[in-house]
């Protein structure tokens, strides 16, 4: 049945309004706005229930399809890298190769390297004990070294997977892993660097807060084990990206029966290069305990349930907007085509602004922008990418009071609202405008 523009809007703007309710003034998990959604918007447009049943059940399977062993590996990963203490390991050697008077600088550096396989909010709570001392012994104001650090963590965590929000509109809109992180943390630096520069500007007029510094009891856990070397800690972490890296600039033609490129190309698929860091990771563990090893692999899978749902539902209300055509009504009511990547970044950044996660914000965005591709000109493979990088720079803005991680930050750094909103804040938004320049930038070369 053929339904005016408006009526079909309004549908799918109830249905948006629907998630940024119960996810931000209810506090209901993501899965289950979502999937509400799914629901209210199918119905609305009179698809049968069957129909909506059907559309979220093909969506939900496609998603785990592709994204499935991706999630939990690279959550396993951070698990293991928080508990055996490699991140803290990681975080001395950059402070000691850069100085302790550039410890904001060395915070927001080990922010950007733990934060590619770490969610940033693990990632802050397991180097918050280190970040406070280091305030406390340089004098350097709380607000400067906590958003140096945060920022860092944020940077690469809205714009690269296997962080969930990148890798699902990844998975959604069907880009290249490998490259998508090779151009996600080209595009991570020079925002990373503006979270750093507003951070050192803005928050020396904070003075520190001393009430807060004390270490973390994941800190104190660290330093009671036998931590692993710089290389054992670096490894995990780098050599995934490098093989997913390779595996993506491969091309095995029928008849090439190349042994070397074979190999490359199978341990350059995402879920063997996090396997493959996942074991470099356990290889630190000294002594290795099988009921530690357990708990580790245990709390890697549980963590991982709670996303994978997420995405799940992300991927299922996608293939209702598919079934209810959202994308050729949106090409033909209005002039979206001459927006192209500014159009997937402000939808992103008002759903991100309005609910506060930058996870459920991306994947509904990339739900939506799926099938407007074409009428956005970004149905090739280097538009599909640019727009996903654009949707992660609109993921990013503005984290406040209704961002689970502006909390985690106030929380550990002992900084108060108003500190906060005028350092961590502020910064997000010149972060996510610095990646859609740069997202702009990079479509002059691609495209």
């Amino acid at each position: 049945m053929n339904f005016h523009f408006l009526y079909v809007l309004s549908c799918l703007l109830i249905g948006i309004a629907v998630i940024v309710v119960l996810t931000a003034k209810f506090r209901i998990h993501a899965f289950f706005a979502l999937l509400i959604a799914c629901f209210i918007v199918g119905l609305s447009v009179q698809l049968s229930f069957e129909e909506v049943m059907t559309a979220v059940k093909e969506g939900f399977g496609h998603i785990m399809k592709s994204l499935g062993l991706i999630i939990v590996l690279g959550t396993t990963l951070g698990v293991i890298l928080e508990h055996t203490g490699s991140t803290r390991v990681m975080a001395s050697y950059i402070l000691r190769k850069v100085g302790e008077k550039n410890a904001a600088l060395s915070m927001s550096i080990t922010g950007f390297v733990v934060g590619m396989p770490i969610f940033c909010d693990s990632g802050y709570i397991v180097l918050s004990g280190l970040n406070n001392s280091l305030a406390k012994r340089t004098g350097i104001s709380m607000a400067v070294m906590a958003v140096s650090l945060a920022t860092g963590l944020y940077s690469v965590h809205c714009l690269m997977p296997p962080h969930p929000g990148a890798a699902s509109a990844a998975g959604i809109i069907g880009v290249d892993f490998g490259k998508l992180i090779l151009w996600g943390i080209l595009i991570a630096i020079p925002v990373s660097m503006i979270g750093y520069l507003w951070a050192a500007y803005a928050g020396k007029k904070f003075p520190p807060s001393t009430d807060h510094y004390k270490e973390s009891e994941v800190a104190e856990k660290h330093e009671s084990n036998r931590l692993p070397s710089v290389t054992s800690a670096f490894l995990p972490v780098l050599i995934p990206i490098l093989l997913i890296a390779i595996k993506s600039f491969i091309t095995i033609e029928p008849h090439n029966d190349s042994l070397l490129l074979k190999v490359l190309s199978a341990i350059g698929d995402p879920s063997i290069a996090l396997a493959i860091g996942i074991a470099l990771a356990l290889s630190s563990m000294r002594p290795m305990k099988k009921d530690r090893l357990g708990a580790l692999l245990q709390e890697g899978a549980e963590k991982a349930g709670g996303i994978l749902v997420i995405i799940g539902a992300g991927g299922a209300f996608g293939a209702v907007l598919a079934a209810v055509k959202i994308g050729e009504h949106f090409s033909d009511a209005l002039p979206i085509a001459s927006m192209g990547l500014f159009f997937p970044f402000l939808l992103t950044f008002i759903l991100k602004t309005a609910q506060g996660s930058s996870t459920v914000a991306i994947i509904t965005a990339a739900s939506i922008i799926f099938p407007l591709l074409p009428t956005l000109g970004l149905d090739d493979e280097n538009g599909k990418m640019l727009c996903v990088l654009a949707m992660g720079a609109g993921s990013m803005m503005i984290s406040h009071a209704n961002d689970a991680y502006f909390w985690v930050i106030a929380k550990f750094s002992g900084l108060e609202m108003k500190a906060m909103l005028k350092t961590y804040s502020v910064a997000t938004l010149l972060m996510g405008l610095t990646a859609l320049l740069s997202t702009y930038i990079l479509s002059f070369i691609l495209l």
